[in-house]
Formats: C-alpha cells, sequence, structure tokens
C-alpha cells in the first residue's frame, strides 16, 4: 500500500529534524503543505540546530518539540498522532564514536527501538527510516548494491547496522510498515564541518591550505535535494515496507580529487596537509563506497538529478554568503 497520496495537512514527525538533512526535510514537507512536528534533542539552551537558519514563514508553519531519542516516553508523545514518520534522529559523528561507542548504541540503536515501539503501538501508516553507505564497510565489489555485505567498521556503523536489523525484525515479527532508505554521502547548503565538503570549502575561503585526513578514499557523494527527494519517494511510493533502498549517484571521486575540483570550481590551487587527528584507525577507514541506484529507480521512481559540479556550485555559494555559521579554527568530531 502507498502511505501518501496527499501532503496537504498530512501530520508528519521528522526525529533528527534539526540535523542538515532533517532540516531540509521539514523545509521540503512544508511547502508540499505537510502538517510537520520537528523532533529535536532537546538541550536546556532551546537551540533547534540548523532549523533556524530556515525563513521566518517557514519555521512559523513547523511545531517544534524537544525531546530525547533514548527516553521512551519522550518518542511516543512525538509519534502520537502523527500519519508519517521519518527517523533522521541519530549521533551521526564516526570520529566520537571512537571515543563513546556507549553513546553511539544508546542514541542510534535503542533511540531507533523506542520510535519501532512507538510507531507500532500507535499506528503511523509509515516510518521512512535512515540508514547509511557506512553500514557497508569498504567496498568488496561496486557499483554496491542493497545485498553487498554489512561491516561494521567504526562503533557508528555498527550502532547503526544494529538500527537497521531491528527495523527489520519489526517489520518481520510485528508488521510494522517500515522501509529504510541508506543514502550514501549526502552533501549541500547548511552542513557542518564534520563533513569533508564543507571541510574544503570553509578553509579555502580562508585562504589556499586545507588541512584533512585521508585523501585516498573514494566516495559517492549525493546532493541533499536528491536525498530529500528519496526520502519523500519512500513515503509516497506503495508496497515498499520491509525494502532497503540504496540512495546514491553512482559516481565516485577520491578525496584528494575532490580537493582539486572545488578549488577548480573556487579559482584557486588548493595546498592540502594531511592531520593526524583527522585519519581513522587504519582498519577502520571506509576506502571505496559507489552506489548502484537500481532498487530505488525501480521501487521509488527516483534518481539524483543534481551532478556533483552543480551541488558543489550551490554549496560555494551557500558557504561564501553564510561564513558566520561556520568555524574553521578547530577539528569539529
Amino acid at each position: 500500500m502507498s502511505a501518501v497520496t496527499s501532503w496537504k495537512g498530512l501530520p508528519v514527525l521528522v526525529t533528527g529534524a534539526g540535523g542538515f538533512i532533517g532540516s531540509h526535510l521539514v523545509e521540503s514537507l512544508v511547502a508540499k503543505g505537510a502538517k510537520v512536528r520537528a523532533m529535536v534533542r532537546y538541550t536546556s539552551r532551546a537551540d533547534i540546530g540548523t532549523l533556524a537558519l530556515l525563513p521566518d514563514d517557514v519555521r512559523a508553519r513547523i511545531e517544534i518539540v524537544q525531546g530525547d531519542l533514548k527516553a521512551a516516553d519522550s518518542v511516543r508523545q512525538a509519534v502520537r498522532d502523527q500519519a508519517v514518520v521519518f527517523h533522521l534522529g541519530a549521533l551521526i559523528s564516526i570520529p566520537f564514536s571512537y571515543v563513546s561507542p556507549d553513546e553511539a548504541v544508546d542514541v542510534n540503536v535503542r533511540g531507533t527501538a523506542h520510535v519501532l515501539s512507538a510507531v507500532r503501538d500507535l499506528g503511523a501508516a509509515r516510518l521512512i527510516h535512515t540508514s547509511t553507505s557506512e553500514v557497508y564497510g569498504t567496498a568488496r565489489y561496486v557499483p554496491m548494491d542493497e545485498a553487498h555485505p554489512l561491516q561494521g567498521q567504526s562503533p557508528y556503523s555498527a550502532s547503526k547496522i544494529g538500527a537497521d536489523k531491528l527495523v527489520e525484525s519489526f517489520v518481520k515479527s510485528f508488521n510494522v510498515p517500515a522501509v529504510t532508505v541508506r543514502p550514501f554521502n549526502t552533501f549541500g547548503p547548511r552542513q557542518s564541518t564534520r563533513a569533508v565538503i564543507p571541510t574544503i570549502i570553509t578553509q579555502l575561503y580562508k585562504g589556499e591550505t586545507v588541512r584533512l585526513g585521508s585523501l585516498h578514499p573514494l566516495r559517492d557523494f549525493t546532493f541533499v535535494s536528491d536525498t530529500v527527494s528519496g526520502f519523500i519517494a519512500a513515503a509516497e511510493a506503495a508496497s515498499v515496507e520491509g525494502e532497503e533502498v540504496n540512495l546514491g549517484t553512482g559516481r565516485e571521486i577520491s578525496v584528494g580529487d575532490l580537493v582539486a575540483l572545488i578549488g577548480q570550481l573556487m579559482k584557486c590551487t588548493p595546498v592540502v596537509e594531511s592531520r593526524d587527528e583527522r585519519i581513522r584507525p587504519e582498519a577502520s577507514e571506509v576506502d571505496r563506497l559507489c552506489a548502484q541506484n537500481e532498487r530505488a529507480r525501480r521501487v521509488f521512481g527516483w534518481s539524483p538529478q543534481v551532478t556533483l559540479e552543480e551541488g558543489l556550485q550551490h554549496t560555494i555559494d551557500w558557504v561564501g554568503a553564510n561564513g558566520g555559521f561556520y568555524r574553521t579554527e578547530s577539528y569539529h568530531r
């Protein structure tokens, strides 16, 4: 069955709404007329993350609720009366997962269990769960389809594998109407410097020296509007419960070549310095990711529309106009 035939007035929850992809998804859902409840992590400062960067008229149409995925009651209150749940909330930092593996498990595994239980008990029509290409580990073959073996090469990726398997179990055990989307490396405006593309761009706006970790890994970069359209398609598609679906372009580029490409677009010649604190443990580094997106085309009718060069130019322009959003003097885990 199809979960969504019309977004107008439809009650929709987005967990992790204050994050990079979450804020773009919220903005798109509001534009479609959905009644959006945005769950952000509680802080005493009432921080709403990148939702603060949305236009005032968009923010005025969002119900922002503060909570914590680790608290079952908090999750149930957020899920109550929602027709569709987009579960993006997670602890996403790979470097921090080395420091605190238990936090990754608590948020990503236990938090997902709380979302699944609430959806099961309260009866949402569709849950869209967010996975990550990191669950595959280094490519054993390319392009990587959804049958590619899973390998936990960091505590973060292991926690996301656990979350994905919980979703699978709730579909099979309780008929929870869930579908898993697996974005490859998403980028675009409002992304923090925990990610490589804004790290490169912000440093090049300061000068021509770029401080990075490893330059050899190959990645498949997807512009955020394409990732968001994949989430929307997952909610609209018929009979996709239980599916796991890659969202990627099928084009790979090394970090080193990415630096050179961004330099060309910014009309400069980058000088790269490798910093030990930015390099993953050797066996933990994911050397290659490149998506096979045939299933997304077939079951969602989805395909990427923005080229890497177009997306990079959009991102460069946004960072240039919003430089105050970034700090470049320190490494962000």
